[in-house]
C-alpha cells in the first residue's frame, strides 16, 4: 500500500481514537509532534500490563494488601496519563471506590473493567504503531 494511503488510514484511525475517547487528543498530538508517540505508547502498554498483572496477583491473596493495591493503582493512573487513556483512568477511579472500603468482590469486578479498558487502548495503539511502522518502511521519499 502506498505511503499516502497508509497516512490517510493512520489519520482516520487516530481521529477515531479521539472520537471514541480512547485517548486524549491533546496528549497524543503532543507526543506525535515530539516524535515520541510510538515509544511512549510501547512503554505505556508494557508498564500498564505489568501493573494490572501485579494488582491481579494482590487481589488473589486471601488477605489483600489494599494499601499496595492503592499504590499500584495510583501508578497505573500516572501511566495512563502518558498517552491520555482517559477511560482507563476513569475505570481506575471506579476501582478505587472499592479498594477504599476494602471490598474485595467490588474490586475484582471493577478490576475487570480496568483490564477491559486497557485492552481497548492497547489494541488501538498497536494498530497506530503498525501503521506508523508500515509508513516508515515505505521510505523517507514516499
Amino acid at each position: 500500500m502506498a505511503a499516502a494511503a497508509l497516512r490517510a488510514q493512520l489519520n482516520a484511525h487516530i481521529a477515531g481514537m479521539y472520537t471514541e475517547g480512547v485517548v486524549d487528543e491533546d496528549t497524543l498530538e503532543e507526543l506525535r509532534d515530539e516524535g515520541t508517540a510510538i515509544e511512549v505508547s510501547r512503554l505505556f502498554i508494557y508498564d500498564a500490563s505489568e501493573i494490572i498483572d501485579d494488582i491481579d496477583i494482590l487481589m488473589e491473596e486471601p488477605e489483600v494488601d489494599f494499601d499496595e493495591v492503592e499504590a499500584l493503582t495510583q501508578q497505573l493512573m500516572r501511566c495512563t496519563s502518558s498517552v491520555g487513556a482517559q477511560q482507563v483512568n476513569l475505570a481506575c477511579m471506579h476501582f478505587g471506590n472499592f479498594y477504599a472500603i476494602q471490598y474485595k468482590h467490588g474490586c475484582l469486578v471493577s478490576l475487570a473493567l480496568v483490564r477491559n479498558e486497557f485492552y481497548i487502548v492497547r489494541h488501538e495503539l498497536e494498530i497506530m504503531m503498525q501503521l506508523e511502522e508500515q509508513i516508515a518502511a515505505c521510505g523517507p521519499n514516499s
